[in-house]
C-alpha cells in the first residue's frame, strides 16, 4: 500500500490540528495526488469546530520543492476547463483561506515555487532563518502562475516582489520575514518549538473571534477606508449574534493591571 503523502493530527485539548506533507524522498515536491490529499485533509480539519488553529507542516528537511515537474507535465497535456483548479496549488489557497480556522506554515528547508504559494496562503508563517524562499519558474521559462498572486497580494513592496520573482534566485528566511513574507524567522532548531508555542496561544482565544478576524481582515483589505468600516461594522454584528467580547470584563480589566497580559483568556473560552 502506498503510503500517505499528506498526515494530519487533531490536538483537540489545545484546539490545533496539525497537517503533514509527507514526500520526504521527493523533497515534498507537490503532485496532483498530492495536491488532492492536501485539500481533503483541510477540510476535513477545517469542518473539526474543536480546532481554533491549523498548522501546515512537512516531513523531512524541506517544506516543499515546489510542483513535481514530471507530474506536472503529464496532466498539463490534459485539456482543462478554464477556472477548474482542481489538482493545482490554487486548490490549496482556497481551502485554506475558506478554513475558519487561523492557518500557519511552519517552513523549513526550500520552500519553492508551488511550496512558496503554500506558505504565502495561510495566514501566518514561521520559518528557519535558514530556510531558502523562492519562485524558480522564470528559470524554466514561466512567469509562475498560483505563485505569483500569492506574492503580490503578500503586501510587500512591488520592487521586492518583482525581483524574487523575475531573478529566480533564493532569500532566507530570515529576509522573507524582515521583507514581511513570513510572520516570525527562528533558528531552524527551534522552529517546531516556535511554530507549536504560536498556535497553542491563538488556538487558547474566542473560536468565533478568531474567526470572524480572519473574515474582516480577508474582506476588507483591498477596500477603500470607507467602504471597509461600512464592512467592518457589518462583521462585527455578526460576530456579537455569537458571542460576547463584554462577558467578562471585569475579570480582563484586572488581569491587564500593569500592563498589557496576552496570557488572559476569557472564561468561556473552552
Amino acid at each position: 500500500m502506498a503510503e500517505q503523502m499528506v498526515l494530519s493530527l487533531m490536538d483537540e485539548q489545545n484546539g490545533v490540528g496539525y497537517i503533514r506533507l509527507n514526500r520526504p524522498g521527493k523533497k515534498n515536491a507537490l503532485s496532483v495526488a498530492l495536491l488532492q490529499e492536501l485539500v481533503h485533509e483541510i477540510r476535513t480539519l477545517a469542518a473539526n469546530e474543536a480546532l481554533r488553529c491549523l498548522v501546515l507542516e512537512a516531513a523531512g528537511d524541506t517544506f516543499c520543492a515546489g510542483r513535481d515537474l514530471h507530474d506536472m507535465r503529464a496532466h498539463e497535456r490534459k485539456r482543462v476547463r478554464f477556472s477548474d483548479d482542481s489538482g493545482t496549488a490554487m486548490s490549496v489557497v482556497k481551502a485554506l483561506r475558506a478554513a475558519p480556522q487561523i492557518t500557519i506554515a511552519s517552513v523549513q528547508g526550500y520552500c519553492l515555487g508551488g511550496g512558496f504559494v503554500l506558505m504565502a496562503a495561510c495566514d501566518l508563517a514561521v520559518v528557519a532563518e535558514d530556510a531558502k524562499v523562492g519562485m524558480p519558474e522564470i528559470l524554466r521559462g514561466s512567469y509562475g502562475r498560483s505563485a505569483t498572486p500569492t506574492l503580490f497580494h503578500s503586501r510587500i513592496p512591488m520592487k521586492h516582489a518583482f525581483l524574487i520573482q523575475l531573478t529566480g534566485e533564493n532569500i532566507s528566511g530570515a529576509e522573507a520575514a524582515r521583507m514581511g513574507l513570513a510572520s516570525i524567522s527562528t533558528p531552524a532548531a527551534e522552529l517546531i518549538n516556535t511554530t507549536r508555542e504560536l498556535a497553542n496561544k491563538i488556538a487558547s482565544r474566542n473560536a468565533v473571534a478568531l474567526e470572524h478576524a480572519k473574515i474582516a481582515a480577508y474582506t476588507e483589505v483591498d477596500l477603500p477606508f470607507d467602504a471597509a468600516t461600512k464592512v467592518d461594522e457589518t462583521i462585527s454584528h455578526r460576530m456579537r449574534f455569537y458571542t460576547d467580547p463584554l462577558s467578562d470584563v471585569e475579570g480582563y480589566l484586572k488581569s491587564q493591571k500593569g500592563g498589557t497580559n496576552a496570557t488572559y483568556v476569557k472564561p468561556d473560552e473552552n
